[in-house]
């Protein structure tokens, strides 16, 4: 039997990590919706966020994204102020209780990696680091985004 091939790796992997965080939210009952924690994760690293800026780098329609934002506003998970480098749009900023619940993915993100990484040392997780970047930069993807 050959051995996999890169996409069948990757896909692989993509869904058992999504799988274990999928269970990991359930498990701790946050019931966020895995766009709305992607979005959040984006407002809490950037200071200057926006609307278009999320839309932007999640490469998402404005619509959806406005959606989300909605969300995120109505739970009380972000907020809205005037941005005053430019009067027609609004910084996004997490609450407190957007960054409690930021606190709690971060833990569910370390309990994850480090059940995906058990077996590994430290130079094996640096070197798929590095060519996971190296890879996502080939096909064009900024492997510096918020979302990632």
């Amino acid at each position: 039997m050959s051995s996999p091939s890169i996409s069948e790796a990757l896909l692989r992997l993509m869904h058992a990590y999504k799988s274990r965080m999928r269970r990991a939210l359930q498990d701790e009952q946050l019931g966020v919706p895995i766009t709305h924690i992607r979005a959040l994760k984006g407002i809490c690293r950037h200071p200057d966020c926006t609307a278009q800026s999320v839309a932007q780098w999640m490469q998402r329609d404005k619509a959806q994204i406005t959606r989300v934002l909605n969300d995120l506003l109505g739970e009380g998970l972000i907020e809205k102020r005037d941005n005053p480098a430019d009067r027609r749009s609004q910084l996004l900023l997490p609450t407190p209780k957007g960054e409690a619940l930021m606190g709690q993915l971060q833990n569910i993100e370390r309990q994850t990696a480090a059940a995906m990484t058990k077996n590994l040392d430290r130079e094996e997780v640096a070197q798929f680091v590095r060519l996971a970047a190296a890879m996502a930069k080939n096909l064009g993807g900024d492997p510096e985004s918020p979302q990632r």
